[in-house]
């Protein structure tokens, strides 16, 4: 199996956050959230359903992450959570720790990631 690219990961990571918190998405969300054009947008769900993390309903555009896609969201989604968490108790900036939390939770590994989890407390 081909590791899915950062960039697909992060499309995935959205799908479910904006699942959450609008109960359906479609590709018009996604480029609006992440302030892509929607050709770009169009191609990346393209890829993701061709490569079945999810699925397009061709009557109203809605988009679902299929089991393998739910999979990778939601871990991208945690890590994301713990590693923001983590840098801010060290002191950084809410701003600067949500992004650098986003590149790292795709490149850190699991060894370290369980040890900040262990060590991060995450209040709803």
């Amino acid at each position: 199996m081909i590791k899915l690219q950062e960039s697909g990961e992060n499309y995935l990571e959205t799908i479910l956050v904006l699942k959450n918190k609008n109960g359906n998405v479609r590709s018009i969300d996604i480029a609006n959230e992440l302030g892509y054009s929607k050709p770009s947008i169009s191609r990346a769900m393209t890829i993701l359903k061709n490569a079945e993390y999810i699925i397009i309903d061709e009557s109203t555009g809605h988009i679902t992450l299929t089991d393998k896609g739910y999979n990778i969201a939601t871990t991208m989604y945690e890590r994301h959570q713990i590693l923001s968490t983590y840098l801010i108790s060290l002191g950084v900036s809410p701003d600067v720790a949500t992004q650098d939390a986003c590149r790292i939770e795709h490149v850190i590994s699991e060894e370290t990631f369980e040890r900040i989890r262990q060590n991060t407390i995450i209040k709803d």
